[in-house]
């Protein structure tokens, strides 16, 4: 089967920049919070019941404040998408107990609706609106 390569127009670009902000608004204000409030995000952490828990908090500081900002301008995006996106799938088996309550149950798929957008953008790029412009 032969594959084809569209290149997207300028629609499919601002929807992918849409995107792109969308998806930054969550991480970015979430990991600006956890740099300010280290300690509280390291109990959270520990309450959780992983190890080591401030080794926990930088790599999600990281992610989602550092990534964050790489998938909202669009650098190095197929690559900070699908890191952005196993790290969302780790977060929602280790914080979000879905057989816990209906609460529990949304933020356990909300984590994986997100972690679908993400994996889109590793798979089709950021569009033209963006560092990586193709």
């Amino acid at each position: 089967m032969a594959t084809t390569t569209a290149t997207p127009n300028p629609s499919q670009d601002l929807q992918a920049l849409i995107g792109r902000i969308l998806i930054a608004t969550l991480f970015i204000p979430a990991g600006f919070g956890k740099l300010m409030g280290f300690s509280g995000t390291v109990g959270y952490i520990t309450s959780a019941g992983l190890p080591l828990p401030e080794v926990a908090a930088v790599i999600a500081i990281v992610v989602e404040l550092g990534l964050g900002i790489a998938l909202l301008l669009g650098f190095k995006t197929r690559l900070v998408a699908f890191l952005m996106a196993i790290f969302t799938i780790a977060t929602a088996l280790f914080f979000h107990k879905f057989w816990a309550d209906a609460s529990q149950n949304i933020q356990f798929f909300k984590n994986m609706a997100i972690a679908g957008g993400l994996f889109s953008f590793a798979a089709f790029g950021p569009g033209r609106l963006s560092i990586d412009r193709r």
